[in-house]
This record gives C-alpha cells, structure tokens and sequence, in this order.
C-alpha cells in the first residue's frame, strides 16, 4: 500500500463513522413537517374558545336531554310526532331559564326543529308565525315607540305617581291599580303596551345604567305585566280565553227548553260577579311580593321624581302633536274595544303604527331602533310551537293523562280536582298561549267535570283563570313578552318570581272557589 493511498485511509474511515452516526438522525425535511404539524396545532388550539364552551355547557346538556327524550319509546296514545314536540317544548324552557344561548335564537332553533324534526311544511311554519297575536305584540311595541318619542310617558308617569307618592311598594302599587283597571276592559296585550314607557321612564330617571337598577326595573316592570295579568280574567274582555269559555258552556250545556241550563249563558256581568273578586284580592299583594321577590336598589324614588317633575314642567302645556298622538291612540284603542273581532288586533295596531308614521309623529328609523326584533320573533316561534302541540294531539294527551292520574293524588274530592284542573291547566299554558290552552283543554275538563259530578260551571272557570298563572317565560304572555323587550329582564326573573306568583294565585283561587262561588249558586 502506498503512501498516497494510506493517506486516504484514516479519512475514509472517519467519513464512514460519521455516516454512521448520523444515519438515523432526523433529516431536515422531517424537522419541517414536525414543525408545521406542531404550528399547526398550537393554531388549531388557540382557534378553540374553552371559555365559551363552559358557558354553551346548558345547551349542550339541554340537546343531549332533547334528544334522549325524542329516542325513548313513544308512550301509548301520544304520536311520535307529538313526542317530538313535547321533547322541544322541554328544550325550549330550559333554554329561556338558563339563558344558555342569546333568547332570539331559541325561536329560530324552534323553527329549525319544526322543519328538520316533525317535517312540516316551510311555508306552513311560515304561516304560523305571522299570525294576528304577533301582528298585535309587533304593532304595539311601534305604538309604544310612538308614545315615547312625544314624551307622553312622562306625562303618564306624572300622573300616577304624583297620587302614589315617593314609596316604591306606593308606585308599584299604583302602577298595578291602573293596569288592571284598564286591562280588566281593553285586554292586557293593549295596556301592556302603553304602559311600558311609563315604566321605562321612572328606571332610566333613577340611574341610565341597567345594572345599577335592576331589581328595582324589575318591580316596576312586572308591576306593568302582573297588574294586565290578574285583571286579565276579570272580565269578558279580558282576553280570548273568556270568551272561547263561554262559547264552550253554551255549546255543551245550554238547552233552550231547560231552564236549568240557563245559567250556562254566561253573560258580562255574571262572569265579572265571579272573577273579578280574583283581581281584587291579589292586587295589594303583588307589590309586596315584588318588593319581597327583588329588593329593589332603592325604596325611595324622591330624587327620580323630583327630575320627573322638572322634565314635565319644563314640556310646558300640552302641543298640538301630543294631543295628536293621544287622538291617534284612543282612537286605536276604540277600534281594538269595537272592531277587533272582525279587523283583528294586530291588523289595528298596524293601522295605527301607520298613522303615526304618516302625520310625521315619529320616524320608522326611530321604530326600527326602539323595536326589539327578537323578542318579536320569540312569540312568533312560541306561537308556532303551540299550533304544532294541537296539531300533533301532544296537549291533549298531557290532558288526558293527567285527568287520568287525578284519582292516584286524591283528586276524587273537591279539593282535590279543583287543584288538579288549576295545576294541568297551568302547565299547558307555560306551553302555548292562553286562548289556544283553554280550546285545548276546556272539552276535556268539562266531560271530566261531568262524569265526576262536579260542577262544569266551576270547572270551567278554574280552567279559565288558570290559564293565566303562566309566569314562569317570557313567551308565556303577551304581556310579558312586551315588558321582555325592555332589556331590564334577564329570562331568569321570570322563573324567580313566576314561582311565588303562581303559588299565590293557586291559594286565591281555591279560597275562592271554596268560599265564594258556593254563595253565588244559593
């Protein structure tokens, strides 16, 4: 071997360890790939809002306990169909108590599960959500944009606490006299909405931010709502539920030849000598419970009154365009006392909204801005929803059954069935609206009354007034969802005093009941 080639040796060598060493390192190509992968998952990480999963936690459980519901063997005499709806209609609460999501989106997830789930026809849904009721609720949020933009809220407001006094319970109190007063005649939906600036008024004169006085926007609000709730049955017109009771009476049990029967031709005054007693008793007690319930921020509203009073006098005497939008308005509320059965509600409150826009009183940039849309939409949604109950046969079976399990919690007495029909009735209106409960319902409880000897006249005004103890969502009355759109309440203030509400008006009812409607049919 040469020198030259000895040489090369020892480098050769060297090469070939150093290729050894390294044959199993990873290549710079790899290193590439490893390190994309690893910037491609710290990017998919950071994409992932963990936060925003715990607070959608409600809504994933209320899916996965929708949906299990929907799995479960269908019960004997309810359809799938009808299973379907009453699993959404579980859903749906637990959405509005839990706030899980925003609450216009519980309408259109309802929309959405009507089409995907039960296979209704789009346009059908469609139809189904703008009926006269929403119409009404839309129309009557613009009126109460009108009214507030001629600032006759303040004026309003004035007037009923200048006689209340400075005392919260005293406004609350007052606030509740005069809805009901007016609502026992020209129905809660109506009131509801007038009277809803004048609230907004006395809360944004007390501080102009929401949280500082929430409790307190929430005793004078519900003041608005309850005051159009109790008074609701009191008569006649009161709501659709009264009158689709009375034609229920005359269409069972009248019969021309039997003057017995005669007392099932239910006139204005004898429904009022029976109901209106129901209004009367709760009314003192609702500003309590408020008061009791919220623990408003301030119990003295002297300061927000006195700023009231200096707004009013510096509005000096009344101008043309206010008495012009009073015009307007009385005449609006006439045609609802005169014309509703044939116009329809919303169809008058629509007249009106025009009215308004067409004498120049307000702007549709100022109704566009003041109206709350979704809340629009969520009575919509919720109205739709009750159609489908009827239409499936889901209210009528929760009927039926819990006729059947009546006897099993001791509703063979008096007492017993009274408290069964109230509680049956309640849980069906929590479902759909008042009117479209007693339809549902007034057929059945009547036959029941028969078949257990009881009387149907007593049954059918348990069920009727009944129907008006749906406090627990916003969607659960006209009223409510008018106040809702305010931006005071949170859904969970309905289910926090719905409650009390509800106990309360179940104990009236049955000292009632027991004690006053007997007299009556000596």
């Amino acid at each position: 071997m040469n020198s030259e080639s000895t040489a090369l040796l020892p480098q050769h060598n060297f090469v070939l360890a150093r290729d050894s060493l390294l044959a199993h390192a990873p290549s710079s190509g790899f290193r590439r790939i490893r390190r994309r992968g690893y910037q491609r998952w710290r990017l998919l990480r950071s994409s992932i809002d963990l936060s925003l999963l715990w607070k959608r936690r409600w809504f994933i459980i209320t899916m996965m306990v929708g949906f299990s519901l929907m799995s479960l063997p269908t019960p004997a005499g309810l359809t799938h169909n009808g299973l379907i709806v009453l699993s959404m209609s579980i859903m749906a609460t637990m959405l509005f108590i839990s706030e899980a999501v925003p609450l216009p989106t519980v309408p259109l997830l309802i929309i959405v599960g009507e089409v995907a789930l039960l296979k209704v026809d789009p346009t059908k849904v469609a139809q189904s959500l703008m009926t006269d009721s929403v119409l009404f609720i839309m129309g009557s949020l613009m009126l109460a944009v009108a009214v507030v933009k001629q600032r006759l809220d303040k004026r309003i407001a004035w007037w009923i606490v200048s006689m209340t006094g400075t005392n919260v319970y005293w406004i609350s109190f007052g606030i509740t006299t005069v809805c009901g007063l007016l609502a026992a005649f020209i129905g809660e939906h109506t009131v509801a909405a007038m009277m809803l600036p004048v609230g907004v008024t006395l809360i944004t004169l007390t501080s102009s931010d929401p949280k500082k006085v929430h409790n307190l926007a929430a005793v004078i609000l519900f003041s608005i709502s309850y005051g159009c709730s109790i008074a609701g049955v009191a008569t006649p017109s009161g709501g659709a539920r009264n009158a689709i009771m009375i034609s229920y009476w005359k269409e069972f049990f009248y019969n021309p030849t039997d003057p017995a029967t005669y007392r099932y031709l239910m006139d204005y005054v004898n429904w009022s000598i029976y109901a209106f007693p129901m209004f009367l008793l709760r009314l003192p007690i609702v500003g309590l419970l408020l008061v009791f319930t919220f623990k408003p921020e301030t119990i003295d509203m002297s300061r927000a009154i006195s700023r009231l009073r200096t707004q009013v006098s510096m509005q000096g005497l009344m101008r043309g365009s206010e008495w012009l939008t009073i015009a307007i308005f009385a005449v609006t509320i006439l045609f609802w006392v005169f014309f509703s059965a044939k116009l329809g509600l919303g169809t008058i409150a629509i007249a009106g909204t025009a009215a308004f826009l067409i004498f120049g009183l307000v702007r549709w940039e100022d109704i566009n801005a003041g109206v709350n849309w979704g809340v629009v939409l969520l009575y919509a949604a919720a109205i739709s929803l009750g159609v489908e109950m009827q239409a499936t046969g889901a209210a009528e079976w929760v009927a039926s059954s819990a006729i059947r399990a009546m006897a099993s919690v001791g509703a063979a007495s008096d007492f017993g069935f009274t408290v069964a029909i109230s509680l049956l009735t309640i849980v069906v209106s929590n479902t759909m609206t008042a009117g479209a409960a007693v339809a549902v319902l007034a057929p059945i409880v009547l036959k029941t009354a028969v078949a257990a000897g009881e009387d149907p006249l007593r049954t059918g005004f348990l069920t009727a007034i009944s129907s008006a103890f749906g406090y627990l969502t916003p969607a659960a009355q006209p009223a409510f969802t008018i106040i809702y759109a305010s931006g005071y309440l949170k859904s969970i203030d309905f289910l926090k005093i719905g409650i009390r509400m509800m106990a309360l008006s179940i104990v009236v009812m049955l000292l009632t009941s027991t004690f006053y409607w007997p007299l009556l049919n000596r």
